[in-house]
């Protein structure tokens, strides 16, 4: 068995897909290193986070804002007061007809254009393609450890609180 002595994963904020680096003599690569079988790649530091997992997705939102956003203000409102409490009591009733639907992802898409604080409402709560650390840190976690056709619970930000389905 090989030593995977000084080896980790790490994931490239530039390029948004995961690397290998040798802590020991700071040696970077791209590609697994030679010396080491694909059971201790998958047990290095960082393998779990970040390999075998997709580095982009697509996922829509219903986002809820309250007065403490960081942008209290939306398409609807000019002035969000509502408090926290009331923005997640909000999103609940929302999470309880989409899963009371028989088509969860046309109610999903239907509640979002009508009621979402974000300008992704006009089309459905959709947010398009994104690359890992290019959201939120909570609201990343949440959209990649979905599975395609799976809506989260809620997950609060700085933006407010969201329900996220995972589109592809």
């Amino acid at each position: 068995m090989a030593s995977t002595s000084g080896w980790e994963v790490r994931m490239s904020s530039s390029m948004g897909i995961p690397y290998y680096f040798n802590s020991e003599t700071k040696q970077s690569t791209w590609d697994p290193p030679k010396d080491l079988t694909p059971e201790e790649i998958n047990a290095l530091p960082g393998a779990k986070e970040y390999l075998n997992k997709p580095n982009a997705i697509r996922a829509s939102h219903l986002l809820v804002k309250h007065k403490d956003s960081r942008r209290p203000s939306s398409w609807k409102e000019n002035n969000i007061t509502r408090t926290k409490e009331e923005a997640v009591a909000i999103l609940k009733k929302y999470e309880s007809e989409i899963h009371a639907a028989p088509n969860k992802a046309e109610k999903f898409g239907q509640l979002a254009k009508e009621h979402s604080d974000c300008s992704s409402h006009e089309k459905s709560g959709d947010l398009g393609i994104f690359k890992l650390g290019q959201m939120q840190k909570p609201f990343e976690e949440a959209a990649f450890a979905l599975d395609v056709g799976q809506i989260s619970g809620v997950v609060s930000t700085d933006s407010g609180v969201h329900l996220i389905m995972r589109t592809k």
